[in-house]
This record gives structure tokens, C-alpha cells and sequence, in this order.
């Protein structure tokens, strides 16, 4: 098991992105996802209809503007081939040392398959036990697959299959997963659309079991808990419980139904974390190249070193500046206090000027608006009260006729929006009032 450091590092290196396609009976399942070591997020997700029956340029044309839209046509996909046309095999290779082993498995991969003397191509990699997990695939069905993606235009970095591929993201150091599965082992199921069951396990007893049947889920479960040679009473678990949770995630792209695409984006997105089975020739690999960049990183670094030393001598020159100018400062720190006090003081004498003014203006306008009003309320009306305010003026008394007071008070060019307070009362044959105005603001 690798330490706490080593699981920290592959955390953090674990940042690419990958399209995953799952080729079905009739339709290609595609994702795309991006890994980072803050978790994954799914760029997208589509299904490409009837392919087989369908002009490989039109579908390859409806791929490019998938990967388009999401932001991933630079990435070559990882294929995930149909399970029943990949044989599986896991082999231990004890006392081989690793730059042998592809050596030692083209020695013994006739004793691996049933073709015969058919030509076949194989890929493999890797298990955490040290066990070597096998795809091998008949070459006219590679021959196939690669004539159809070349003509549609789709870059292929890998084939492969999916143990190799679930494998592989199932180790991904990010994310989480649901499923209750421990140390002991796990079986792990998920339905095609064509009715078959795809099953998945990992157990103490056989690090990796797949396989494909058309059997009721109750019946695949107990066989697999039988070859992995677990608990009889182990649930088998949805198999998208067993790959790392995404942080975002289309509402359209259900985990559930579609678990084996995602898987293979994952498992092409960090290849150098989790390495996959690749059952396509090097020779016909399109990789997502970084080899292109080096040019971009290498000025990329000479800029950021120049910068730095550019950055270095603007602080020193700075620094330099900065005490030369708190020396300034501090020299005419005294003669800013006195300004400041003689501020201060000259804006209370300002203040004190200005309430004078506005107490002397306010006399003299309450009294042009008192005239204004026994102006306006002349005889026969009699007023019994007035009351001033800054804003307003209220009026109490009696008349003949109330209502043009109104019209009459906002006529003056001391008030204004006029209102009676209350109702009008009769008095004998004259209208009790009481009436609010505003003042208009005299400059």
C-alpha cells in the first residue's frame, strides 16, 4: 500500500483531462471529463445514434462538435470496446523484472486466447499486487474499429476494455465514492441497454473479475460472489458507486446508466496515475502530445525569470523611494498638525457663521410668510390659529366657503400641495377649517 506522502503526491497529480467512448451494440456513449486534485467535473456528455448504420464523416462530424462545445478538441479518446470481444486474463509474472515483462507476456499470450492462429493484439498493465491484467483482441477486429474511427475523423489515443478501465479510475485520488465496499472485496454491476449485465469485482482471492452475461442480476451477483470467492451474503453494488463522485455533473448524464464512459474518460484524463491497458499499436496512438508546449513552457519560464529579476529591482528601487519619502514626511509632519488645527478651527467659525445666517433668515421668513397668510385670508374668513414650522405652515379658523383656500394658499409663492386636515364643520352658515401647507424654500 503506498504511504500517506505518495498518496498526497499522486493527489496532486492528478490534473489532465479525457474523452471517454463507449462503443454499444448501436450507439457510441461519450464523456468528457476534467481531473483535478480539488475533484472532477464532467465537461459533458452525448450519445451518438445508430453509428454503425450512418456515414462515419457525419458522426465524426457530430463528435467534433461535441468536443467543441465543451472545451476538448484538443483531446484524443479513450475507446472502451465491447467487453464480449476483448478477452480478459490476469497473470502473475513473479521474479520478472519490469522492463521485461512485455517480453514475457508475448512469450506465453498464444496460451491466453482461443483464436487459434489468428493474429491477435494485446495490452496490459499493471495491478497493485503485481499481478498483470490482460486484454487481448482479435487484429481484424482492431482493423475494424481503427478504420472506422480514422475515417470518421476521431482521434484515438487508446483501446481498451472495461476492467482495464474501472480499474484504473477506481483509483483515482479524488473524488469519492459511495458504495460500502471495503478491503475484503466488492461486486460491482451495471446493465447494457441491450439486456446483458456488465460485472466488475475486486477480492483478496482474485484481484480482478469481469465479465459480461445475459443472466437476472440476482444470478451474475452469486456467480461473481462465487469466482471472487466472497461473503455469500455480499451486496452487489451499482458499479458507478465504485468510481469517484463528480463535483459537477450534467443533469442529462445519469452515473447510473451510463457508468462505463465516465470510467474511461477518467482512466485516459491521468494515464500516469492509474496506467491503462492500451490495446491499439503505438504506431496508430494519437496522444494529447504536451511535447508541443515545451517550446511555450521554456520562453514561458525565461519571461517568469525575467520578470522576477524585473520585479526584484523595482522593490529594491522602491524601498529606496519609500524610506527617502517617510524622511520627507516625517520632516514636515509638524507643519501639517498646525495646518490641520488651523482647519479645524476655520471650519467651526464657518460653521458658527452659517447658523447665524440661517437663524436671522429664518425670523425674517417666518414673518413673510405670517404677512403672506393674513394677505391671503382676508375678510369675512378669520383665522384662530397659525402655526409655523421650518417646513410647514398650519391654519386654523373659519370662512364661508373653505374649498378655495386651497387654490388660493398654493397660488402664493410661499407654499405649496395644500391639504385640509380633517373635515370641514359648519358653524352657523360658515365652514370650520383646518388646513396644512408646505413652505416653499426661500433662497
Amino acid at each position: 500500500m503506498p504511504g500517506p506522502r505518495s498518496a498526497d503526491f499522486k493527489k496532486f497529480a492528478a490534473f489532465g483531462s479525457g474523452v471517454g467512448i463507449e462503443v454499444g451494440d448501436k450507439n457510441l456513449e461519450v464523456t468528457l471529463a476534467r481531473v483535478r486534485p480539488s475533484g472532477i467535473d464532467v465537461a459533458g456528455a452525448t450519445t451518438i445514434v445508430d453509428f454503425g448504420d450512418r456515414p462515419a464523416a457525419e458522426w465524426g462530424a457530430e463528435y467534433g462538435r461535441f468536443l467543441r462545445e465543451a472545451g476538448g478538441s484538443h483531446l484524443s479518446a479513450t475507446v472502451l470496446l465491447p467487453r464480449r470481444e476483448v478477452i480478459v486474463r490476469h497473470v502473475a509474472l513473479p521474479g520478472v523484472a519490469a522492463r521485461d515483462a512485455a517480453a514475457a507476456i508475448a512469450l506465453q499470450i498464444d496460451s491466453l486466447h482461443p483464436y487459434g492462429d489468428d493474429e491477435v493484439v494485446f495490452g496490459w498493465s499493471r495491478l497493485e499486487n503485481g499481478g498483470i491484467l490482460i486484454g487481448i483482441l482479435l487484429r481484424s477486429a482492431l482493423d475494424r474499429y481503427l478504420a472506422l474511427f480514422t475515417e470518421a475523423g476521431v482521434a484515438v489515443s487508446s483501446f481498451t476494455f472495461s476492467a482495464a478501465a474501472v480499474y484504473a479510475a477506481h483509483r483515482l485520488p479524488v473524488g469519492s465514492s459511495e458504495g460500502p465496499y471495503t478491503s475484503d472485496g466488492f461486486v460491482a454491476i451495471a446493465p447494457h441497454d441491450t439486456g446483458a449485465i456488465e460485472v466488475y469485482g475486486e477480492s483478496a482471492a482474485r484481484p480482478v473479475f469481469s465479465a459480461e452475461f445475459d443472466l437476472p442480476p440476482d444470478r451474475v451477483a452469486a456467480l461473481a460472489i462465487s469466482e471472487l470467492r466472497l461473503a455469500p451474503d455480499a451486496a452487489p453494488l451499482a458499479l458507478d458507486h465504485i468510481l469517484p463522485a463528480p463535483r459537477n455533473n450534467p443533469i442529462t448524464n445519469d452515473l447510473a446508466r451510463r457508468p462505463l464512459p465516465y470510467a474511461t474518460a477518467l482512466a485516459g484524463a491521468c494515464p500516469w496515475l492509474a496506467s491503462t491497458a492500451n490495446l491499439l499499436p503505438r504506431e496508430h496512438r494519437q496522444s494529447n502530445s504536451r511535447s508541443m508546449y515545451l517550446p511555450t513552457i521554456v520562453l514561458g519560464s525565461a519571461l517568469l525569470l525575467l520578470a522576477g529579476t524585473l520585479a526584484a529591482h523595482s522593490a529594491i528601487s522602491e524601498h529606496q523611494y519609500l524610506k527617502e519619502l517617510e524622511s520627507a514626511i516625517a520632516s514636515l509632519e509638524p507643519q501639517a498638525k498646525r495646518a490641520a488645527v488651523f482647519d479645524g478651527k476655520t471650519a467651526r467659525a464657518q460653521n458658527r457663521v452659517r447658523l447665524l445666517d440661517e437663524f436671522r433668515g429664518r425670523t425674517k421668513a417666518d414673518l413673510d410668510s405670517l404677512n403672506e397668510l393674513t394677505a391671503i385670508v382676508a375678510p369675512p374668513a378669520w383665522t384662530g390659529m397659525i402655526e409655523l414650522t421650518p417646513d410647514a405652515a398650519t391654519i386654523a379658523g373659519e370662512t364661508d366657503q373653505a374649498a378655495p383656500l386651497l387654490k388660493v394658499i398654493d397660488a402664493s409663492p410661499y407654499f405649496q400641495n395644500s391639504a385640509f386636515v380633517g373635515s370641514l364643520a359648519k358653524s352657523g352658515g360658515n365652514e370650520q377649517f383646518q388646513i396644512r401647507t408646505l413652505r416653499e424654500a426661500r433662497r
